[in-house]
């Protein structure tokens, strides 16, 4: 299989890339392998963000991108069993007072193409929903995320109400967002801070062991 898709998305063509996934998918391409080939885009993406040749602009463009690809693809993973191989599960949401949800998208999107099992429950998300869901869902990994300033507070709540639910001991929890750093890691209780989709991921592989 050669690299169009790779390089339809990491260069942001974003009709190119879903006239490809289209395509694939209609002459009987491996889902999985069309995943694959997303996540090694993604990879491409990071690293120019980090190199500063992409900015955030650029990262939730390619949100876009993959949240369409997501839907094409999800259907005929289904199907296909390919979806067998998810190994840990990811609950993600976005805390309460904050409704902010592409960068929460792309990491939902970055950990699903890389393995896991993913439940997003969504933006507004109160700290005793998260204890809910844990309770039910049985996550290794726990990801809060917020983009507004407000978003710190209500993460060390959801911190602190998993620890009283006693579950602390039962997940790693990772933060992440747009005005997040590793100080606000360290005032909400979390064990790490993902800086961006691609950062949250490798987090995630190393808690759980999936590669």
């Amino acid at each position: 299989m050669d690299k169009k898709l790779v390089d339809a998305i990491a260069d942001l063509r974003e009709a190119e890339a879903l006239k490809l996934v289209k395509e694939m998918l209609a002459g009987g391409s491996d889902p999985a392998a069309i995943l694959e080939e997303c996540r090694e885009a993604t990879v491409i993406v990071g690293e120019r963000f980090q190199e500063g040749k992409y900015f955030l602009p650029d990262l939730v463009y390619v949100g876009e991108i993959m949240t369409q690809i997501s839907s094409e693809v999800k259907p005929y993973l289904r199907t296909s069993g390919a979806d067998g191989k998810k190994g840990g599960k990811v609950l993600i949401g976005t805390v309460k007072g904050d409704i902010h949800d592409i960068g929460k998208n792309i990491v939902t999107f970055m950990l699903e193409v890389n393995g896991f099992d993913v439940l997003d429950i969504g933006v507004d998300v109160p700290p005793e929903t998260f204890v809910e869901h844990i309770k039910s869902f049985k996550p290794q990994v726990v990801g809060l995320s917020g983009l507004l300033t407000v978003a710190h507070t209500t993460m060390k709540e959801t911190v602190a109400a998993i620890k009283e639910a006693g579950l602390r001991d039962e997940v790693k929890i990772m933060v992440g967002g747009g005005s997040v750093d590793e100080h606000i890691r360290a005032f909400a209780g979390a064990d790490a801070y993902g800086p961006d989709a691609v950062a949250a991921v490798t987090i995630a592989k190393q808690w759980t062991g999936v590669k």
